[in-house]
């Protein structure tokens, strides 16, 4: 007969490991930066993170511009709210643009604002602000994904790609304007040629939805592997070239549309068309400067506003309005959402911030201040201010 007397030995407790869940206060602000009309959350991703448990305060009226009523919020179960203030009580900030100078008043240590930095357009005062309220600070466009690329960048930039050359269709065509000129081809009829600088992802959509209407595509770019990789990903031969002086204003002079859209990682994005060249362009032609928002790579590029979008210089029509995708802002709004529900759903899952940014090294990359201390290296050396690897200090938390 066995004994039984090893039920009543010493034995090793066995102890079921369960994450702890939090349950979010997230806080939605109306957006307050000109002509910024998205919203960071739309009411489907809203309603998903409130079935899951999570508080959304969300100010009246924050949806409206991106065509988002109040009553779909409350119907998603968002708290409404009527002032920033009242926002700010949340623990998580969600927002567009990089917070304004009253509502950084509104912060206080442990918030954790996401949100983009735009980096070109701050100044040393709105870190040194950040820091001194001791928060953490992530920023939309340096978040990586598992593919290591810039996912919300990447959805911002295929927007925009594709509603630079909707634009350009719509000015080429209008009689003030353009030269009443469709877009595209018809049969008997020389397309429309459209030159596009840059064969990144804006480029690369651009392209996409230039051909789907009949233009003739040229495509300019430094890199070489970027205009392999183009060609590559639409399956087809266009005509690209590296930027070559002479052959760009040979293209320049016979284009009925030109979009600028390079991209300068960091800083302001280089002027690749001069004035002079610009004046040889057709009367009547169309410009959509997207880099704009670096500055712009076209030398006659002045900064425009959705409301009074266009001006002409040389007979050639220039769209230069900084963040295209705002033009669209229902679209672009989803396209956030997408991103920042299953990111918000997961900090809730692994019991804090902290918990989710320790596992997901891609959503790490994008905080720029942890718990009042600078962790992107880049704004450290060039604003001149200490910072640390946020890496080094996951582990120590």
């Amino acid at each position: 007969m066995i004994s039984k007397s090893w039920h009543f030995s010493p034995q090793e407790e066995m102890l079921e490991v369960k994450k702890r869940k939090n349950n979010l206060v997230i806080g939605i602000p109306v957006e307050t930066t000109y002509e910024e009309n998205r919203v960071a959350l739309a009411p489907e991703a809203a309603a998903l993170l409130t079935q899951n448990g999570h508080t959304i305060y969300i100010q009246s009226k924050a949806g409206e511009n991106a065509f988002f009523p109040d009553q779909e919020y409350a119907e998603a179960g968002c708290q409404m709210v009527y002032s920033a203030k009242e926002v700010f009580q949340a623990d998580i900030i969600l927002k567009i643009a990089p917070l304004s100078d009253k509502e950084l008043e509104y912060m206080r240590p442990g918030h954790v604002i996401l949100s983009t930095v735009a980096l070109p357009m701050q100044k040393e005062e709105y870190f040194k602000a950040l820091i001194s309220k001791k928060v953490t600070a992530i920023a939309f466009e340096f978040i990586r994904d598992k593919a290591n690329t810039f996912p919300l960048v990447r959805s911002m930039s295929e927007i925009a790609g594709n509603t630079a050359i909707l634009i350009a269709a719509s000015y080429l065509s209008d009689n003030q304007y353009g030269k009443g000129r469709m877009f595209g081809g018809v049969s008997g009829i020389t397309p429309t040629e459209v030159l596009i600088l840059g064969a990144g992802t804006v480029g690369e959509y651009a392209v996409r939805a230039a051909m789907g209407l009949g233009a003739l595509v040229k495509v300019f770019d430094s890199s070489v592997y970027r205009l392999r990789r183009l060609q590559n990903n639409l399956g087809a031969r266009i005509f690209t070239s590296i930027i070559q002086p002479k052959v760009l204003l040979k293209s320049l002079k016979t284009a009925d549309v030109a979009i600028g859209a390079i991209h300068s990682a960091w800083g302001r994005t280089p002027i690749i068309i001069n004035e002079g060249m610009v004046s040889q362009m057709k009367k009547g032609s169309v410009v959509v400067d997207v880099s704009i928002d670096q500055g712009g790579c076209f030398e006659t590029s002045s900064v425009t506003t959705h409301s009074e979008p266009v001006y002409q210089k040389f007979g050639v029509t220039h769209y230069c309005v900084p963040n295209i995708a705002s033009r669209v802002p229902n679209t672009a709004s989803y396209a956030f959402s997408n991103f920042f529900a299953p990111v918000l759903l997961a900090i809730g899952e692994e019991g804090g911030t902290e918990n989710m940014l320790k596992r997901d090294p891609g959503v790490r990359q994008g905080v720029y201040l942890f718990n009042g201390t600078l962790t992107n290296q880049y704004i450290g050396e060039f604003f001149r201010l200490p910072y640390q690897d946020i890496d080094l200090l996951m582990a120590a938390f």
